[in-house]
């Protein structure tokens, strides 16, 4: 549990943590190789690229458990995972913590809208009474098998009550026990800064920075400044690969042949040599069959 304890306590500290966003074992893999100790697993990346679908609820939560243990079994960074509305009320709330973590997450992020949900950053979304997401909070708290598991409040009341509404959202979400405090699509730099002022001092802040979204990007160094503790670029590395994508295959099309995009890829030694093939194949080799002995007993 030295992963989990050290992502409350580190919470606490400076500098900000920078969590890139992740969908599966091998994104979170580069992102670890690259230098990043906290990793976001983010539902929305995994409903684009799991599904080829948007961001509305279409992820199971049995979905989202299995990337959580595959990107567990091969990275050891702390996992903030995206649990959207927590798949049902307060008793499935409780199913959903238990389960993501057992897969291995280490914080659970929680959020106030109705069900189906929309990606924070999508108009005409609808939340469920501050009372019922208290709740919803309490049962994710009872139901963790390790204190040390963060349970992260997200509120999306900005957008549909107000933004003094979502400050009493948020403080009521930490009265009911949230370890960290999210409120999602704040519209302005001076929004960033008020809830800073108003709510930094009772939990942990989390920013997140959606590119083309609703909140004004800001680098981690001036959100820190602000009093955030967290920052989160959930989808910004899909929006990447979708981009060099779309560029690659119509140039393989047009081309039919990749020899001219050989300069914007990993060759095979390259690839192998990232995902640890040469250290499998040697650990292989100590379960490999001995040869039997040729000598004939006298």
């Amino acid at each position: 549990m030295a992963d989990v304890m050290n992502l409350r306590s580190r919470l606490t500290r400076k500098p900000i943590v920078v969590a890139p966003g992740v969908y599966d074992a091998f994104t979170a893999l580069v992102a670890e190789q690259s230098g990043f100790r906290t990793l976001y697993v983010s539902g929305a990346a995994i409903s684009y690229t799991r599904l080829g679908r948007p961001d509305i609820g279409l992820v199971a939560m049995t979905e989202v458990a299995e990337t959580v243990a595959l990107i567990r079994d091969r990275v050891a960074s702390p996992l903030i995972v995206d649990a959207d509305t927590g798949h049902g009320n307060a008793l499935n709330v409780g199913r959903t913590v238990r389960t993501f973590e057992r897969a291995g997450a280490n914080a659970i992020q929680l959020e106030d809208q109705t069900f189906p949900k929309r990606c924070g950053h999508l108009a005409d979304k609808s939340l469920i009474p501050a009372t019922e997401m208290a709740g919803k909070i309490a049962a994710a708290v009872d139901a963790r098998r390790f204190c040390e598991t963060l349970i992260i409040a997200r509120t999306d009341a900005v957008a549909v009550e107000g933004f003094e509404r979502a400050i009493e959202r948020a403080r009521l979400y930490a009265q009911a026990g949230a370890d960290v405090l999210f409120v999602e699509a704040l519209r302005t730099q001076e929004q960033l800064a008020a809830v800073a002022a108003a709510l930094g001092t009772l939990r942990p802040l989390i920013a997140n920075m959606v590119e083309g979204g609703r909140t004004p990007l800001a680098a981690a160094a001036e959100l820190e400044r602000l009093g955030f503790s967290l920052v989160i670029f959930p989808g910004g590395i899909v929006r990447v690969l979708a981009r060099t994508m779309q560029e690659f295959y119509a140039r393989l099309a047009v081309d039919g042949t990749t020899a001219g995009l050989r300069d914007r890829m990993l060759d095979f030694e390259a690839i192998n040599a990232l995902v640890g093939t040469p250290e499998m194949l040697d650990a292989g080799k100590r379960y490999a069959p001995v040869p039997a002995s040729t000598t004939v007993p006298a």
